[in-house]
């Protein structure tokens, strides 16, 4: 499940799930704004893992600067990677499916999110904004725009993010909220990543038959290729229509489409 756009509507398909379920939890009680928020930056979330992969749909997002922040991060990974690793651990390079496909980096992310809106909630929020909704328009939208197009990218996201904005008011709750979104986004990835042939080392630094990057996947028959039909034709138009539904659910329960309160879109 490495594509953009369906790596992108996972991120989203996580966030509305986690949303619409947590039903009494204050996850699951956000405003209509911080569910919007939040649904941005899960979505672009999604998509931040493969920054350690010079080529991916993320590391092309907002030209240069991306492409110069891809090689570092690719650079940092094949480190530990070679660091860390067993003799029973392939002998690859280590960038791409390294460090920034672990829990570990998940939970750094969501914990770093937070910290910082909380702490500078005026300029901190709209920074991550522009960023993240760059990263959930590419992904989206990466096989309708062009590779290079980053002024696209760049003012489209720069609309989403003034609208965002403008509309939110920030609290410590919804600080808090961020960084759940960046969080539960990457974790979308790493389970759309077990999935496919090459698997996804989630558990890192734990040891695993002998490897500290054990690649976590299912059965070989459950897994699917990259690109593929499987993926192209059946699982990224059923996510994004579980994302519509899942996203329905938890925005009827903010109040938002009072026009949908005849129905129980969530019937559990």
């Amino acid at each position: 499940m490495s594509t953009g756009p369906t790596h992108a509507m996972s991120g989203l398909l996580a966030w509305a799930a986690v949303t619409a379920l947590a039903e009494n939890h204050p996850i699951g009680q956000l405003s209509p704004q911080s569910w919007a928020v939040g649904a941005v930056l899960a979505t672009g979330a999604a998509l931040l893992p493969d920054l350690d992969h010079p080529s991916s749909t993320i590391s092309r997002t907002f030209g240069p600067v991306s492409a110069g922040a891809s090689a570092l991060i690719n650079t940092i990974s094949s480190f530990v990677y070679r660091t860390t690793r067993t003799r029973k651990d392939s002998n690859r390079d280590g960038g791409h499916r390294g460090l920034t496909h672990t829990l570990a980096f998940a939970l750094a992310s969501a914990v770093g999110t937070t910290a910082v809106v909380q702490q500078s909630q005026k300029w901190a929020l709209p920074v991550l904004m522009f960023v993240f909704a760059g990263l959930a328009v590419r992904g989206i939208m990466n096989d309708w725009c062009p590779q290079k197009d980053a002024l696209l990218i760049t003012g489209v996201s720069a609309g989403i993010t003034v609208l965002c904005v403008v509309w939110t008011e920030q609290t410590p709750a919804s600080a808090a909220a961020c960084g759940v979104a960046v969080g539960v986004g990457c974790v979308a990835h790493y389970l759309g990543d077990a999935i496919t042939e090459q698997g996804c080392p989630i558990l890192w630094p734990i040891p695993l038959a002998g490897k500290t990057w054990f690649p976590v996947a299912p059965p070989k028959i459950m897994r699917m290729q990259t690109g593929g039909t499987v993926e192209m034709a059946i699982v990224g138009p059923l996510i994004t229509i579980l994302s519509v539904w899942l996203s329905a659910a938890a925005l009827q329960r903010t109040g938002l489409l009072p026009f949908l309160d005849g129905f129980d879109l969530l019937p559990i």
